[in-house]
């Protein structure tokens, strides 16, 4: 990606205590809460396969729960088996295998090592807690245990993108292996610049695979699969969701349950729909106005021109109001970025002109919701934050809801002491699925998954990548995956995800675990394969989105630009002839008029965008996703 932001501007990457969010939407899983005393009966949705894997007891005797801790030698000085067994007992705990599956995981690994060693190689990252982890912790593991050193960097997001687009360019190595988010699935297959995993595994480097590697166990598989030739370009390495964030200790007070029912006419709860969010926004701001002795607010958002605020819209925005087509992970031929694609996968177009959609009547309403809520209901202050800088608003006990909520948040929103927890460490807030817009039908995606990726650049010598890639699997495996996650709270295993030891933490994670075993997760994917050149594309939507908040443009006006923006750049792409597989090849453009007729996407203007809000118990719109057309159909719901 080329967002521009500072990540730990003071150095204090290495702290255990948070200090407040950087600009970097992923940099909030450093540190966290320890695990307060005390357990909380949880509600658990999935099968009862799954419910059999939450036992009761307290993690107490677990590692800090969504804390990165410092480096220490737990190899103890020792090498190979001997550093493994060191590692895997002191500190690679929790795991979903048993101690000697973990010993049979480092024994490949070790052996597989045997040719590489000594050698060095050269990995690159973003700063997260999630690399962090890595590059602090597991890299120093792993060459105790291999001999392989890994010289891990991490770095601002745009310096990481940066520096893989101009060592593709100069085919030049110069980092051996790269994470990148898998927002770049659309990308890399076009661009021919990386070894798609598939491939590896199966050909060059499948002696040196482990056998417990697992592909169908990663959450975000289909996210970094092409769907060209049902190849992984990428494979996962963590993953976080956007999704409905809110105070359900208010929402369960009976007099404010009594004062919203009599004002609106039907029950507060979760909203299904934007209609409720907007209702549930104007009730906590113009009705209830004060709690606790606190000025409250119904939503929280953030707008100054910035480059996040562009994944405040691209982020799936237009898909939650409704704009693309169905089909998961990505909508399929309209996206959510509103980009068309043909039958072959070439990018046709963004505006509605060609058969797109980011200027659409469903667009625009997402874009006219986004800054009315914003002027409305959410602090004054914040038409000035940047995402960094309304990050840690909720938590100060203000805020009612928040639409759009990364679950990144959910360890520095647990902290003993913040009002919006309780006096036994679990929180007085949690997480749902986020409501959708009035545009949006079953079949479609309803939120954004961020899912860092691990790839193979074509430029990396075939040896330096054979020992690059033991490194990747060391920092995936099954032997390591759920003590990461344990760490930066960013599951990417779905074994990791239903193990005991997550069902133990889920009371004091607010819904990140039920989220994530219900099936409501795959309605939440990153940008998809429609997105032919993420890194150039990127700051169509900031720019713009800037220029409507601050008056300058309408919402429609601002929407044409990014269109045009966005059909600008595929068009350069397309004459200069950069991409070798299914490059952007523009429609002609027609009138609105003639598309707006065609099935699907783009979406003529609805006679009524604000349809009766409807509000859904939690559990219960958690069970609504083992059948999505059923969203709704038993809420509560507003007569108007």
């Amino acid at each position: 990606m080329t967002k521009k932001h500072e990540d730990d501007p003071q150095g204090r990457a290495g702290e255990k205590t948070p200090r407040g969010f950087n600009a970097n939407r992923r940099n909030f899983l450093r540190s966290g809460a320890a695990a307060a005393a005390g357990m909380a009966a949880v509600p658990f949705i999935g099968t009862s396969a799954q419910a059999a894997t939450a036992s009761s007891g307290g993690i107490s005797s677990l590692p800090p729960l969504g804390q990165v801790p410092d480096y220490k030698d737990y190899g103890r000085g020792k090498k190979g088996m001997d550093a493994a067994e060191n590692w895997v007992t002191d500190f690679l705990q929790p795991s979903t295998l048993t101690k000697d599956q973990q010993m049979a995981e480092m024994k490949f690994l070790h052996e597989a090592a045997a040719p590489y060693r000594g050698m060095e190689v050269n990995v690159v990252s973003e700063v997260t807690g999630t690399h962090q982890f890595e590059a602090n912790i597991l890299s120093k593991a792993f060459e105790q245990i291999t001999g392989i050193k890994v010289n891990h960097d991490t770095m601002q997001e745009g310096d990481t993108v940066s520096k893989l687009e101009t060592q593709m360019a100069t085919g030049t190595d110069v980092y051996d292996l790269f994470i990148n988010d898998s927002d770049f699935i659309g990308t890399h297959p076009r661009m021919d610049d990386v070894v798609p995993i598939t491939d590896y595994i199966t050909g060059e480097g499948k002696d040196i695979t482990l056998s417990t590697l697992d592909v169908d166990d990663f959450i975000g598989k289909s996210f970094v699969t092409w769907p060209l030739d049902n190849k992984m370009y990428m494979i996962p390495d963590g993953q976080f969701a956007n999704l409905y964030w809110y105070r359900k200790d208010w929402f369960d007070r009976p007099d404010l349950k009594k004062k919203f029912k009599a004002k609106y006419g039907y029950e507060l709860d979760v909203p299904v729909n934007w209609s409720a969010y907007e209702d549930i926004a104007d009730f906590f701001t113009n009705e209830v106005k004060h709690l606790d002795g606190k000025r409250i607010y119904g939503h929280m958002d953030y707008g100054k021109k910035d480059p996040s605020l562009g994944w405040r819209i691209h982020d799936s925005w237009l898909s939650m109001a409704g704009m693309s087509d169905k089909g998961l992970p990505f909508g399929h031929p309209v996206d959510d970025w509103g980009i068309r694609v043909n039958e072959d996968q070439n990018p046709v177009g963004a505006s509605v002109e060609r058969g797109g959609a980011t200027n659409s009547p469903a667009a625009v309403y997402a874009i006219t919701k986004y800054k009315e809520w914003l002027q409305k209901y959410a602090p004054p202050e914040a038409a000035g934050m940047t995402f960094s800088e309304a990050g840690p608003v909720p938590a100060q006990g203000q805020i009612a809801q928040q639409i759009f909520w990364y679950t990144a948040f959910a360890s520095s929103m647990t902290t003993p002491g913040l009002p919006v927890v309780n006096d036994d460490g679990t929180p007085k807030w949690r997480m749902a699925p986020s409501p959708h817009g009035p545009y949006w039908e079953a079949g479609m995606k309803l939120g954004y998954q961020d899912c860092g990726s691990w790839i193979l650049p074509k430029t990396t010598p075939k040896k330096k990548r054979a020992a690059s890639w033991l490194y990747a699997q060391f920092c995936i495996c099954k032997s390591v995956s759920l003590r990461k996650s344990w760490a930066a709270l960013t599951p990417f295993r779905t074994s990791d995800i239903n193990s005991k030891e997550m069902g133990e933490a889920a009371p004091y994670l607010g819904g990140l675990v039920e989220f994530f075993r219900s099936p409501a997760h795959k309605y939440w994917t990153p940008t998809g394969t429609n997105v032919p050149a993420y890194g150039k594309m990127t700051s169509a939507w900031w720019k713009n989105i800037a220029q409507i908040n601050s008056g300058a443009l309408t919402p429609q006006e601002g929407m044409d630009k990014v269109a045009e923006d966005l059909d600008e750049v595929m068009h350069r792409i397309q004459i200069a002839g950069l991409e070798k597989v299914a490059p952007p090849k523009l429609n002609p453009k027609k009138s609105k008029e003639y598309w707006l007729k065609q099935p699907g996407s783009p979406k003529p203007k609805l006679a009524n965008e604000n349809p009766p809000g409807e509000t859904l118990p939690y559990e219960e719109l958690l069970k609504a996703f083992n059948d999505p057309s059923s969203i709704g159909k038993n809420a509560s719901k507003s007569k108007s």
